[in-house]
């Protein structure tokens, strides 16, 4: 698990040193730099995995991020030309420090030869070759991803490799070839009445969960190589209902079910999830982080991008139920001084309040509150 990432020059950030835990909530307004921060790990990933950070190139403009080149990524006010980043996990290694030259019309950076000495450490690379986020199993579900479709794609390589896609578009997919796997006793992502441990079962638990009522449906055509994917709901003393096709039931269940797949993501993944409440009523944006909650007990690293209020206290609500400790949650506030990006993290307690709030962390609601109360003039 990553323990603490260091950024320096790359974006909004001049020189940001950041903590992590099991669940990570990265809040504030847009622009403020949370996707850049993810960005930061996707721009390392996709360079590990495509062999080109062995080399001694970060590939800014590839799979998993692609943005722009390098004057698009330093820092606009930078002191020196170097993009910089370190990372601290709990094992193995522990530290890996990687620095790159500026270099303006290029989508990729070198390798910074400061003192003629290559700022990679090969033998450091290696040893991160199963740790997240350079090796190990990284999940990224993107803020842009795709809606209702009459069909989704069937690839078991994608399912081998254990890819969702981006957008989540080899989410029903990757959930089709696992779903007799079993998740493991003890494991909280499942509960304890559930009758089976499945996965496809216990996706749809927690779809119900979410949407109270509904079920997923999977039909597999094999000479399409397709998926159709359809949702069916509970009538109280009645059957279910038939399965209306997904793109007949709106946004929410869609938008959402990637994001489940993640959070059912195996022991020592890092899943980084971006605005997870999209298109999802209150109530489930609570439920959906109680699920967040149970993958991070599980061995599973968040680091969660989200403007939900509703999804927040749903983590709230777990550390004041005892399901996760205060420890292993954390919500950091990404707010500009100037044109640089800072970071505040207030303390979380066992009952799920915060030190402190700072100005505009999730106090419009009482804002709005205030107005609508107020007399008027």
């Amino acid at each position: 698990m990553i323990r603490r990432i260091t950024i320096r020059n790359f974006k909004c950030f001049d020189a940001i040193e950041l903590p992590l835990v099991e669940l990570n909530l990265l809040c504030g307004m847009n622009g403020m730099g949370k996707s850049s921060l993810i960005q930061a790990m996707l721009v390392l990933r996709q360079s590990f995995a495509s062999g080109e950070l062995t080399k001694g190139r970060l590939v800014l403009g590839g799979v998993l991020a692609d943005i722009g080149r390098g004057q698009d990524v330093l820092f606009e006010d930078a002191v020196d030309d170097v993009v910089e980043f370190e990372l601290h996990c709990d094992k193995g290694p522990q530290r890996c420090k990687l620095r790159f030259d500026y270099s303006r019309n290029t989508d990729e950076l070198l390798a910074s030869n400061a003192d003629n000495s290559s700022s990679i450490d090969h033998e450091v690379l290696r040893s991160w070759t199963d740790a997240p986020p350079l090796g190990g199993n990284l999940v990224y579900v993107s803020a842009d991803r795709l809606g209702p479709r009459k069909f989704y794609s069937h690839s078991e390589v994608h399912a081998r490799d254990g890819n969702l896609g981006t957008k989540g578009e080899y989410a029903v997919n990757y959930l089709l070839a696992r779903r007799d796997d079993r998740l493991p006793k003890g494991d909280r992502r499942c509960p304890d009445d559930l009758p089976s441990r499945r996965f496809i079962d216990v996706v749809d638990h927690w779809l119900g969960e979410i949407t109270p009522g509904a079920h997923l449906q999977l039909d597999e055509i094999d000479d399409a190589d397709a998926i159709i994917a359809g949702y069916a709901f509970d009538r109280p003393g009645d059957v279910r209902t038939r399965a209306f096709r997904a793109m007949n039931v709106g946004f929410g269940l869609s938008y959402t079910l990637p994001v489940l797949v993640s959070l059912l993501a195996p022991t020592g993944s890092l899943c980084l999830i971006e605005n997870p409440e999209a298109h999802l009523h209150p109530k489930g944006q609570t439920k959906l982080a109680e699920l967040a909650a149970r993958a991070a007990l599980m061995g599973v690293q968040l680091i969660v991008e989200t403007h939900s209020d509703h999804f927040m206290d749903g983590v709230r609500i777990a550390v004041r139920d005892g399901l996760i400790a205060p420890g292993q949650a954390v919500f950091h506030y990404f707010e500009r001084l100037g044109g640089r990006t800072i970071v505040k993290s207030p303390n979380l307690d066992a009952d799920g309040r915060l030190s402190e709030w700072p100005t505009g962390f999730f106090d419009q609601h009482e804002e709005n509150l205030a107005r609508l109360i107020a007399q008027k003039p």
